[in-house]
């Protein structure tokens, strides 16, 4: 018994033994453990995230639904130089949008001439002729894009260019007046020069008027040439000469877009290779820059043209992304508008070593030294410093044919190899598959294409159930710029469907480059396509929920994916959701989109961030699925900002129709 009492004893101080050890171990531990506990609130070191394009979301221009002239470009008179023509529509003429007067008893005559232009480029100009003077003169009147509207007590800038003809100087009255004549500024010119010279004048009206003309009147008798004649208002966007519509540059700016492409869309190829946009003839004077008909139906000036393009970006912080033919115009040349259609036509091989230097050019101007040949042009404009370009698009929807083929690839190889600093994107056609989309697509991955650009225009049904298109991209090919997108449809439910497809984006980022919403503007009763971004016109702008969606998106970006900080509670399709972080600021990001009529319920985990603020700005963008913002209740969908207190583990109830976005500090 004794001898078992003994090994019994000695069994349980073994025990006590290896029980004291393993504390002593574990105490030994305690401060690794800690240490290893402080590092994973660190964000770098538990967080599931990953690197994602920094110019994700942006912005796509294309002179569709008059944008330019009569849009974003801030000239007030239209045809200004005379260049109308049936080519542009079968009823307009060279002297379109103007009218002969002969107030007072007055007579003469008028009529276009092309003898003696100005620059080849600009061949018609009008000829006035002042047979008579009665009461007031002999002249002409232009209304603007409908109706003129200029305000009280602002400037506006005139300018033409104008040659004497006669023996005799010819005194002219320039004048603005309203609908029924009555005189709101007026100032007098003489126009005394035998060979064409620049007159300028600045006229400041008495009052405010939406009917305004603008009225030039030979009050002596006389005969000269006119052409070129322009009306701006001074404030233009940034005051610039030659600018932009400054409220419509605006709520463009106030978007803060990554980026922007321009000037198209279908019209940089163009009806015809005749009508392919060129771009080293909508830079320099205006007077030299060539007008030409407008794929879409109507009449492009050019004066806003690729210095302005340029310059545009530069103001709102925007890389510039210009797109150039691939030497094919478009497959629908020729009316022949259908998917498919045969209408392409292509530069001939033996022009292309002439086509593939004006695209080399092009880098040149933009990014050359001011001692360069086109870089001189650039600073000859007012811009000596580099534009910085870093992106160029070869090439819109085309038709895959052998012609675009061979043409884009001596085009790619050429910038490859001669700027490879250059991000070259190509296309892959109109839609989101088909033909033309697989096809492109092998051409992308034989060349290494760096970028291709997808379109697609579908109905909402058709984004919500395309959330995860781009999880399954081949992450070793050729990465996406879904440079024209937009479901159909102008209801908070269309832009709902983006915002949740936008999720998708964010959570592809990495293989999704960048991404633009198409197209941006329309004039009201001027538009060729259904479904736009911002609506106005010569007064009035209307932005549409697409806008607010594209704006809570591009002004809330993050280069940083976090992949495991939001729980969806239900299995609910309405719902999509996106996390990421601006390593600048160190924000967190959250977007909550619900496009069911239910609540969603969202759980957060941010407990592996260090510093938290307790207040999130949160911006909520809600209504009924139907509303739809109009010039009469333009403010029927709006987002509305305000604060909210957080924990680092929260849930929030998403409301039915809506997108919500977080926006959390993470530092002091």
């Amino acid at each position: 018994m004794k001898g078992n009492l003994n090994r019994i004893s000695s069994k349980n101080n073994q025990a006590e033994f290896s029980c004291l050890m393993a504390l002593l171990f574990v105490l030994w531990l305690f401060p690794e453990y800690i240490h290893a506990q402080k590092k994973s609130v660190s964000p770098i070191s538990t967080l599931s995230s990953k690197k994602i394009s920094p110019n994700l979301f942006g912005l796509f221009f294309e002179d569709i639904n008059y944008a330019a002239d009569g849009g974003l470009y801030a000239e007030l008179i239209q045809n200004r130089s005379f260049e109308y023509s049936p080519t542009d529509r079968k009823s307009w003429h060279s002297l379109t949008s103007w009218e002969y007067i002969t107030p007072g008893y007055s007579y003469g005559s008028i009529n276009v001439e092309s003898s003696s232009p100005i620059h080849p480029n600009n061949p018609h100009y009008v000829v006035l002729h002042a047979e008579h003077i009665g009461q007031e003169g002999v002249g002409i009147l232009n209304k603007g894009y409908e109706n003129m509207i200029i305000k009280s007590g602002e400037q506006y800038l005139f300018s033409m260019l104008a040659r004497q003809l006669s023996a005799t100087p010819v005194n002219i009255m320039i004048r603005l007046q309203d609908n029924q004549g009555m005189i709101l500024d007026r100032k007098n010119i003489l126009v005394d020069i035998k060979e064409w010279k620049k007159y300028t004048l600045s006229l400041t009206p008495s009052r405010i008027c939406d009917s305004t003309a603008l009225v030039i009147l030979a009050v002596s008798e006389g005969t000269l040439a006119m052409d070129v004649i322009s009306l701006f208002p001074e404030k233009t966007f940034r005051n610039h000469p030659n600018g932009l519509r400054a409220d419509l540059a605006q709520v463009i700016a106030d978007m803060k877009p990554s980026f922007m492409r321009f000037p198209g869309g279908c019209l940089v190829h163009g009806d015809g290779v005749g009508n392919m946009y060129r771009w080293k003839t909508t830079i320099g004077p205006i007077e030299q820059r060539i007008e030409q008909k407008n794929i879409w139906g109507y009449h492009q000036t050019v004066g806003l043209g690729y210095y302005e393009y340029f310059q545009f970006c530069e103001d709102i912080g925007a890389r510039p992304v210009p797109v150039l033919p691939a030497a094919v115009s478009c497959q629908n040349s020729g009316g022949t508008w259908r998917i498919g259609g045969t209408g392409q036509q292509a530069i001939p091989m033996a022009d292309m070593d002439e086509y593939i230097q004006e695209v080399l050019d092009l880098i040149e101007w933009a990014n050359g030294p001011e001692t360069s040949a086109w870089g001189s042009m650039r600073a000859q404009a007012g811009h000596p410093a580099p534009f910085n370009l870093q992106f160029i698009g070869i090439g819109n929807e085309d038709k895959m044919s052998p012609e675009f083929e061979s043409r884009f690839k001596m085009i790619f190889e050429n910038i490859k190899t001669k700027h490879p600093e250059v991000t070259i994107i190509g296309t892959v056609g109109p839609d989101s598959g088909g033909n033309d989309f697989e096809k492109g697509w092998q051409i992308a991955t034989k060349l290494q294409v760096p970028m291709i650009d997808e379109h697609y225009y579908k109905q909402p049904d058709w984004f919500m159930a395309n959330l995860s298109r781009y999880d399954s991209y081949d992450r070793k090919k050729s990465s996406v710029y879904l440079g024209e997108y937009a479901s159909w449809g102008n209801k908070l439910k269309n832009a709902l469907a983006e915002a949740a497809y936008m999720t998708g984006i964010e959570r592809n980022g990495d293989i999704v480059s960048m991404a633009s919403y198409a197209p941006m503007l329309a004039k009201k009763g001027f538009t060729q396509w259904k479904t736009d971004m911002i609506f106005f016109d010569n007064a009035n702008i209307c932005l549409t929920p697409n806008y607010y969606v594209q704006k809570l998106f591009s002004t809330n970006y993050g280069d940083i994916l976090l992949q495991n900080v939001i729980l969806k509670k239900s299995t609910d399709t309405a719902l999509a959701y996106s996390a990421v972080q601006e390593t600048k600021s160190g924000d967190i990001i959250l977007k909550f989109v619900n496009a069911g009529h239910q609540p969603g319920i969202f759980r957060m985990n941010l407990s592996a961030f260090k510093t938290l603020q307790s207040t999130a700005e949160v911006t909520v963008l809600k209504g009924d699925e139907n509303d739809e913002n109009t010039f009469e209740k333009p403010g029927t969908v709006t987002p509305i900002t305000e604060s909210m207190e957080i924990k680092k583990i929260f849930e929030y109830p998403s409301p039915g129709i809506s997108l919500t976005v977080f926006r959390i500090k993470t530092k002091p």
